[in-house]
């Protein structure tokens, strides 16, 4: 990628440039690719400068771009808030200005690299798409609702899930090729990863979501315990909740045991790739700890791990690195809640 798009990708990255830097060299282009597009997807799906419909048809119009079933360049100027040419001081508006670039570099892919960073994204995009119907036409209050945990799964696997499957077999094939170990778990094991994360994000994002006229708690889960999801934007409320948050707090953490056991399964002298996992699922855990006790649905409130801690993790992480229990115990020491 250019200079340009490195500084895109740094900037609309977040904390997710940390393991972007630690990836291995052979995948780290791709993968940083990939994420940039999906950057821009999301981008789209979320901003409000437009009506749904206008979304839907520029999330169509990029998606043909990145399958190679459209060629006209894409035209996103009704999306961004600043003059066409002007430069914005927003990274991912500036991303969405200089997404004709980041599509242009498909173009040196491989052709297996090709076809994984198409069907990652395809997958991605159908979630978001998704998320619009269902959310998109709803008025802010009461919040709309996903009806089942099935609806639940389903939506942290396509926008989630499926980058762990991606990122699977990315790293399979540059990194570790010939080295024999059951395949169909450890793509299973991403999966896994991918969703645990996202419900994560869920589960600590409830009260901005909320707000913003989104319940992904099932509708069905919630009226057994006597709430609808507008009851949900009073904090008072979390008593009542609790029950069910925890049930889901347990899934997600079920699934992040199944992403540290992927990041065990790698091969040990893949350092920088075991490292990169492991940031992010152990700051998925030590995030999980702070929901379990904290308010999670006061929007004064923000559950997040700080920059401290996340600094012990990644240091933690590399000391630990060539001991196998402690590397292994990592995860356990983070999940043991009060």
């Amino acid at each position: 990628m250019s200079p340009e798009l490195e500084t895109l990708l740094r900037e609309t990255s977040r904390s997710f440039h940390l393991t972007l830097r630690i990836l291995p060299a052979p995948v780290r282009s791709q993968i940083g690719l990939a994420y940039l597009l999906a950057r821009a997807t999301d981008t789209i799906a979320d901003t409000e400068l437009v009506p749904v419909a206008q979304r839907l048809e520029a999330l169509a119009a990029l998606k043909a771009r990145i399958l190679g079933t459209r060629s006209e360049p894409l035209d996103l100027s009704p999306l961004l808030p600043v003059a066409s040419g002007s430069p914005s001081s927003d990274p991912e508006q500036r991303l969405l200005q200089r997404l004709e670039a980041a599509v242009e570099v498909l173009r040196v892919l491989s052709t297996e690299d090709l076809a994984d960073v198409r069907r990652v994204l395809d997958t991605i995009t159908e979630g978001q798409v998704l998320d619009l119907h269902r959310f998109g036409s709803t008025s802010k209050n009461p919040p709309g609702a996903l009806e089942t945990g099935e609806e639940l799964d389903d939506y942290t696997y396509r926008v989630a899930g499926c980058v762990g499957e991606f990122w699977t077999r990315m790293t399979r094939r540059h990194c570790f090729p010939d080295v024999p170990l059951d395949e169909a778990r450890l793509i299973a094991d991403g999966i896994r990863f991918g969703k645990g994360l996202q419900l994560v994000n869920i589960l600590r994002d409830m009260p901005k979501d909320l707000r913003a006229g989104r319940c992904y708690l099932p509708r069905r889960d919630l009226a057994e315990v006597g709430l609808a999801p507008a009851d949900l934007l009073d904090p008072a409320a979390e008593a009542r909740l609790r029950p069910l948050y925890n049930t889901w707090l347990q899934r997600a953490e079920d699934h992040l045991t199944a992403g540290w056991r992927y990041t065990c399964t790698l091969p040990v002298r893949q350092r920088r790739l075991r490292l990169a996992c492991a940031w992010p699922v152990l700051i998925g855990a030590q995030t999980l700890a702070l929901l379990s006790t904290g308010r999670v649905l006061d929007p004064a409130v923000r559950l997040k791990v700080s920059r401290k801690d996340v600094r012990g993790i990644v240091l933690g992480s590399i000391w630990k690195l060539p001991f196998r229990s402690a590397w292994e115990g990592q995860f356990g020491r983070l999940t043991r809640r009060p």
